[in-house]
């Protein structure tokens, strides 16, 4: 699960927050995050995330 965290944040790096769950989604595209990066995000819950921290958070309740 730590790996998940570490592959997640690469793919954030450089999001302005707060940020929605499209957002980030999105930003992690286009950094060329791969398809389980993606499907991590997509899981998270809607709402709007105030930093990395509460990312990773939802990453791990997923």
């Amino acid at each position: 699960m730590a790996q998940d965290f570490i592959d997640v944040q690469k793919y954030l790096s450089g999001m302005d927050y707060p940020a929605s769950k499209e957002q980030l989604v999105e930003h992690a595209k286009k950094k060329g995050a791969p398809e389980d990066v993606i499907d991590e995000l997509t899981r998270i819950p809607e709402g709007e995330y105030d930093g990395p921290n509460r990312v990773s958070k939802a990453v791990a309740h997923v």
